[in-house]
């Protein structure tokens, strides 16, 4: 191993701590109500978190039976805080695989759980993680935001179901956005704020507005944007949205480098417009695949204002839809979402 991938994988490490966040029971409960039918007969893989500290592990084991599963995999990039069953801290990554409760109540205890050692680090794209992934049916965990394109691209190369959080932004990256418009991700239904409170590691520094160390000094973080992603199905995204406004043109501009009109909120989408729009990406929450179509999006839509206006006259940055001021200048939107209603 050379010097230079040495020192790339200590910054992997790094960021991997920053992005060391765990997920409270009660956000867990709420988004996985939905999915219950899911998960009968089924492999559940946790792939970013030490059983001893996760969530995820204590709900998944507490609720084995009741989901009828076959089995529960987690494992971590290294143990963490293994205070829940009475161990010490340490850097060995850990693995675990249950297979249900043995001691008739329920709850898992320190010998039921059979916490082994990794031979390497625990890293999702180690051979030993993808040797468990490929034995799993569904994962669920909330993997390391900056490796979130990877992370989701490994998912796809090996068809797994997932459940899984990030940013609500990452519907945004080139990589993420084919698999909402190809009908292969979209956002669970329990997150629409986006505004998360998450316990991170004692070393974690507490400096963002709304941090916070409750009274046994456990430490958490307020994280904005937060959604979770997945490819299980759940009733809700079949339901239609009402749609009560009428198209008329002085109320739908048209983009000058995209032939579309722009609809700024999501409940002025008009009943009766079968051309393509411009929606904000609070759209995909009400999103019925049955209902409309994504065509695209601004960043892959949009064509280079530079062949269509003087240089001066609109702000400059990346792909984004333009609308005329009146005054011989354009504004740059926010993303915008491209669908079309399917029923016209």
């Amino acid at each position: 191993m050379t010097t230079t991938t040495r020192n790339l994988d200590f910054q992997e490490a790094r960021r991997a701590k920053k992005d060391e966040f765990y997920t409270s029971l009660r956000d867990i409960e709420l988004e996985l109500r939905h999915y219950s039918t899911h998960f009968e007969g089924k492999v559940v893989y946790c792939n970013c978190d030490d059983p001893r500290a996760s969530n995820f592990f204590r709900y998944f084991s507490t609720n084995f039976e009741q989901l009828g599963l076959k089995k529960l995999i987690t494992t971590c990039y290294r143990s963490q805080d293994a205070s829940q069953f009475g161990e010490g801290d340490s850097d060995q990554a850990v693995f675990l695989e249950y297979l249900g409760d043995k001691s008739g109540n329920r709850v898992p205890d320190a010998r039921e759980i059979g916490i082994q050692p990794l031979a390497g680090d625990g890293d999702f794209r180690s051979a030993e993680s993808i040797e468990l992934l490929q034995q799993a049916d569904i994962v669920v965990t909330n993997p390391p935001f900056s490796l979130f394109r990877e992370y989701v691209g490994q998912l796809v190369d090996y068809d797994k179901q997932f459940l899984i959080i990030g940013n609500m932004n990452a519907l945004t990256y080139k990589e993420i956005f084919p698999l909402f418009q190809n009908n292969k991700m979209w956002y669970g239904p329990s997150i629409r704020s986006g505004d998360r409170e998450f316990r991170v590691p004692d070393d974690y520094p507490i400096t963002a507005a709304g941090s916070r160390v409750d009274a046994d000094g456990n430490k958490f973080v307020r994280v904005k944007g937060v959604r979770w992603f997945t490819n299980l199905d759940y009733s809700g995204r079949h339901a239609d949205l009402d749609l009560n406004m009428r198209y008329r043109p002085d109320d739908y501009p048209k983009y000058v480098n995209f032939d579309a009109i722009d609809v700024s909120k999501t409940m002025n989408i008009p009943f009766d417009y079968a051309d393509p729009m411009g929606v904000p990406i609070t759209f995909l929450d009400k999103y019925n695949p049955g209902q409309f179509e994504i065509l695209g999006s601004s960043k892959t839509l949009g064509q280079p204002m530079s062949g269509l206006a003087k240089k001066g006259t609109y702000q400059q940055g990346g792909p984004r839809f333009y609308l005329p001021n009146g005054d011989g200048t354009y504004r740059r939107m926010y993303d915008r979402v491209v669908i079309r209603n399917k029923m016209l």
